[in-house]
């Protein structure tokens, strides 16, 4: 029997019920210790009671989904039926998991039952890792595998059913498969098998989705977990929280306890703080998370004589189940894969979990027995915590799916079927980054350099770098590059340099112990680019040229043109990156070259957290090295508002990024007139009262009328027009002072016919003759009625108030007294000469006698200047 599984006796039937680390039972002799059968009936499983259902549709091409906890039997039982009874009877069954310590542990386990030696029926297929062979029929493969299988092979021909486990988890990947064999199934290949295996997943949207599919729910088996909140929120260090609840979970229980953490760096701290407590001395201490060596994750799953205190990421919350768990403690926190469209990079973001995913943890502390999960958040904070996760293709870098589907032959990813559909902004964003990469076209077609970035099991950019990189022949340092900046950095410091760490690095490998190096990681980067190489055919130690690292800078420079940034000085260590964003160098010789600063550099690994950007890595490059057809001169107009004219720059940019730029002429021209108009279209009427009363006037008029004498149908000129005639004006101008003075006036006049501004002039008059024989200008104001300012003299004889708009509109007299103030104001003359008049004359008599103040107003001579008329 294998090491991971755990025994118990059933003594009334005399057999032994061995169950595997995802609590899977399987029937052996109790008196041989072999096992004698293989057969699915032996596995007293719960996902065993619908079965039935499963494999007949299975057996007539009906897609299924199927809806079990954690520890049902699902991974197990349903690939052992399809397999052991036939029903797939020509072609590999594909059980695709999520993880690749999933991928692995589910192959032995289910190699182990079917009594098949791993790699001989059943095998496995995971990044840079494959035991497989002619004989094997059913893989177990992760969803990238399953996703680049799928570039090779369209139609997956040689398959004959394929089952999505795992599914509720929504990757962006499990997504694109979804879409990708719903699309095999229902124009080419009918008769695939399709199974779509989820553990919390509500079953009805995918059924729908899928059209024909058949939803089947297994309920599965549970102990009680009591659950145990935190009376608040507490601010000291996880690692902190955990040695502290750690002791209440050792009591609780008796069996093994998993703690949940957020990231391998966490989970180190912890570690240390534990072990140096000494609370664990009775207890075995683990790590558990994806980046581990295989021999180092089965010493997790494997049985043990003493206590267990676990370690996890997320990679234990639904993938892998631990034999023997009684008690949880949860962090609450997972690092979240999200895209920041303010630099265009991923970023991981910690956050609080879901209560879906807070659930799948306690839940394995309840598998064997009844247990206890120790939960470092109140509950009230956790009934304010997202009920689900949210699908990754709402949140994730796109360009990865892109590919992938102009490898597929699609065109236009929003066409494909997906059972969340990315947002428009996305798939955009991701077309333009593959455009620039020279991956795709405009339209979305594969290009040469796409076909050879799709061979390669790793995200575009890192894919387009290794493809420069074999161009120029730098294929070995640079897969140890790409390594290092796909995994793990086994290095703490931020002050080394990208090359610094190649060359630290390549010491390390070569035996060097004297190097400060997360060892772990270390080979980790090893394995990664051993593998890489292994796929693009490269020597182990193939001979770099000298000028490689020149070489490797291009390289990283074509797979990331998009984060070139430029130094705001000469020795700055902050600078703005392509799409405006500043960034600031996290050690300012990360981006030097032989000693000197470099004014360009490109921005490897970028942190936006802060006002600017981290730029954590970073290599310097040359103004030359650019791709000449990104790069375009542009003569710019910008306005001086302390100057107030339009200027101009002849300046040099890649992409949105300024290169270069240097003072020109500015000449007349309509981009000049677009900076213009832009400047003084909010104030048109301020700019005219400077310069052009007369067109000011004409303006105000005209709306005057157009309010007043609608039937007329005179044109408005209102803000539209107005600013036509702007816009024609700043054809020829750069400055605010030519605008002042230029021919508004003949310009609105223009809009209007000959007749149109006799109406005008008859109905809203410029001027208006009083009785003196002055013509005096009628003011017009939005808001206010027409009025005429006029010595009270020149007005005698007038008996009523002059009207205009056809005599729809009296006019409003400010009438003035010999200092040219106001007196009266009144818009019914007649009035004012019977009743207010008398008042008036005698209190002006008195203080201006020498000027004309006649008793009779209505019979006595108006005078233009208000003395007395000579006879």
């Amino acid at each position: 029997m294998r090491g991971e599984e755990r025994l118990a006796w059933d003594l009334r039937n005399h057999k032994c019920l061995c169950r595997n680390p995802n609590e899977h039972l399987y029937v052996s002799d109790s008196g041989s210790g072999n096992s004698v059968s293989s057969d699915v009936d032996a596995l007293d499983l719960p996902v065993a009671e619908c079965l039935d259902s499963i494999l007949a549709a299975a057996s007539k091409s009906i897609p299924v989904v199927l809806k079990a906890p954690p520890g049902a039997g699902k991974t197990t039982l349903v690939p052992l039926a399809l397999l052991q009874r036939k029903i797939v009877d020509d072609g590999e069954i594909l059980l695709i998991q999520p993880r690749r310590l999933a991928a692995r542990g589910a192959a032995s386990r289910l190699a182990h039952l079917d009594h098949s030696e791993l790699g001989s029926r059943i095998g496995y297929h995971v990044r840079f890792d494959r035991c497989t062979s002619k004989q094997t029929r059913l893989i177990v493969m992760t969803t990238g595998m399953l996703l680049r299988r799928l570039s090779k092979d369209p139609l997956l021909e040689n398959v004959g059913c394929v089952i999505l486990d795992e599914f509720h988890e929504r990757s962006l990947e499990i997504d694109s498969a979804l879409g990708m064999l719903h699309r095999i199934r229902t124009t080419l290949r009918p008769e695939l098998k399709l199974i779509v295996m989820s553990a919390t997943l509500a079953t009805e949207p995918v059924a729908e989705f899928l059209g024909d599919a058949v939803s089947v729910h297994s309920e599965g088996r549970a102990f009680p977990v009591d659950i145990v909140h935190s009376p608040h929120l507490s601010k000291q260090p996880i690692d902190s929280q955990i040695i502290e609840t750690l002791p209440a979970a050792l009591d609780r229980t008796a069996g093994h306890v998993l703690i949940f953490l957020p990231g391998v760096g966490e989970i180190r701290r912890t570690h240390r703080m534990i072990a140096a407590s000494g609370m664990a001395a009775d207890c075995t201490l683990h790590d558990l998370y994806g980046e581990m060596k295989a021999a180092d994750q089965d010493a997790v799953l494997s049985a043990s004589k003493k206590r267990k205190i676990i370690l996890a990421t997320n990679v234990a919350e639904t993938s892998v189940t631990i034999p023997g768990v009684t008690a949880v403690i949860d962090s609450g926190l997972a690092r979240v894969m999200r895209f920041n469209p303010a630099v265009g990079l991923p970023v991981l973001r910690l956050e609080p979990i879901s209560q879906a995913s807070a659930d799948q943890r306690a839940g394995r502390a309840g598998r064997t027995e009844a247990g206890v999960c120790f939960r470092l958040w109140p509950l009230a904070a956790h009934r304010s915590r997202r009920l689900h996760d949210s699908p990754e293709i709402e949140r994730a870098d796109f360009s990865s799916a892109a590919l992938m589907l102009a490898g597929w032959g699609e065109r236009d990813a929003l066409d494909f079927p997906w059972l969340t559909p990315p947002s428009l902004e996305t798939v955009d964003r991701a077309k333009r980054l593959l455009v620039s990469l020279g991956a795709i076209d405009d339209n979305g077609g594969l290009l040469p350099v796409g076909q050879r970035m799709l061979r390669l099991p790793l995200h575009p950019r890192i894919a387009r770098f290794l493809v420069a990189a074999d161009d120029f022949g730098v294929v070995s340092d640079a897969t140890l590059i790409a390594a290092l900046l796909s995994e793990r950095s086994p290095f703490r410091s931020q002050s080394l340099s990208l090359f610094d760490q190649i060359e630290k690095l390549k010491r390390y490998l070569d035996g060097d112990a004297r190097i400060e190096i997360d060892r772990g990681a270390a080979k980790q980067i090893q394995r990664v680019a051993k593998q890489i190489r292994r796929i693009m055919g490269s020597a182990e130690n193939s001979p770099q040229h000298s000028g490689a690292n020149q070489a490797l800078q291009r390289c990283l420079l074509a797979a990331y043109p998009d984060r070139v940034a430029r130094r705001r000085s000469h020795d700055s260590d902050r600078g703005v990156m392509v799409g405006g964003r500043g960034v600031q160098l996290a050690n300012a010789a990360l981006a030097h070259e032989a000693g000197t600063p470099s004014k360009y550099f490109v921005c490897i690994d970028v942190d936006d957290r802060g006002t600017e950007a981290m730029v954590r890595i970073a290599v310097p490059i040359e103004l030359e090295w650019l791709d000449t057809s990104q790069v375009r001169t542009i003569d710019e107009p910008f306005y001086d508002p302390a100057k107030q004219v339009v200027i101009a720059r002849r300046r040099q940019y890649f992409h949105d990024l300024v290169l270069s730029e240097s003072p020109i002429e500015c000449q007349p021209s309509p981009h000049v007139a677009t900076v213009l108009a832009d400047v003084a279209r909010d104030d048109v009427e301020s700019l005219l009262s400077d310069k052009n009363q007369a067109a000011l006037a004409f303006l105000q008029r005209v709306r005057f009328l157009h309010s007043q004498m609608p039937d007329l149908e005179i044109p408005k000129l209102d803000d539209a027009a107005v600013h036509s005639v702007l816009e024609q004006l700043c054809q020829s101008m750069t400055s605010l002072a030519q605008l002042r003075r230029a021919a508004w006036l003949d310009h609105f006049k223009g809009i209007f016919d000959y007749a149109q501004l006799q109406q005008i002039e008859r109905h809203a008059p410029e001027r208006i003759t009083v009785p003196s024989g002055n013509t005096v200008r009628v003011e017009y104001a939005e808001g206010k009625p027409p009025a005429i300012h006029v010595k009270l003299q020149e007005l005698f004889g007038w008996t009523d108030t002059p009207r205009i708009a056809g005599g729809k509109v009296p006019l409003q007299l400010h009438l003035l007294g010999p200092n040219r103030r106001p007196q009266q104001i009144t818009d019914d003359l007649n009035s004012f000469w019977k009743t207010t008049y008398p008042v008036v004359r005698k209190e002006l008599r008195r203080r201006y006698p020498k000027h004309f103040w006649p008793e009779d107003a209505l019979t006595a001579k108006a005078t233009h200047n208000g003395l007395k008329p000579r006879d």
